[in-house]
């Protein structure tokens, strides 16, 4: 169960983001959560949006650069210590987290996080044998209707 991610390069210079964005909204692509990363030259941004395809042929028709992974999405109270309960068995089970981003929705008491992992598979199942509730992308494009 894993969730479409665009992983997008950008030029490290004032206004590529803003494009970017604005491609989005030009093209009624609505982004549900974001990280940026970058060097000297040039940034990854990683975006889970509602129509991963549709942003995908408007992102190649534009001609950026980027490629689409598929990556965990979960559902982690938001409390102190609500990690934890997401990174202790990872840990334990020895799967490495490339990278992780967190966002929030209108859901009370919910927050969310995107993982990269290692082995999505095993990830999955350890995850699910530890009461982690796995959002897939349908569920996710719901979390944030609500």
């Amino acid at each position: 169960m894993t969730t479409k991610q665009l992983s997008v390069f950008l030029e490290n210079k004032p206004g590529q983001l803003i494009e970017f964005t604005r491609l989005l909204q030009e093209n009624n692509v609505n982004m549900h959560a974001m990280c940026l990363a970058d060097t000297k030259d040039f940034g990854i941004v990683r975006v889970i949006v509602d129509d991963s395809y549709k942003a995908a042929c408007v992102l190649k028709e534009a001609g950026f650069v980027f490629s689409i992974t598929p990556v965990l999405a979960v559902e982690i109270p938001d409390r102190p210590g609500g990690l934890v309960h997401v990174f202790e068995p990872l840990a334990a089970e020895g799967v490495n987290l490339e990278y992780t981003y967190a966002f929030t929705s209108r859901k009370e008491g919910s927050a969310y996080m995107i993982l990269r992992v290692t082995d999505n598979e095993k990830a999955a199942e350890i995850l699910g044998k530890n009461d982690i509730r796995l959002i897939c992308q349908h569920e996710l494009a719901e979390v944030f209707k609500n």
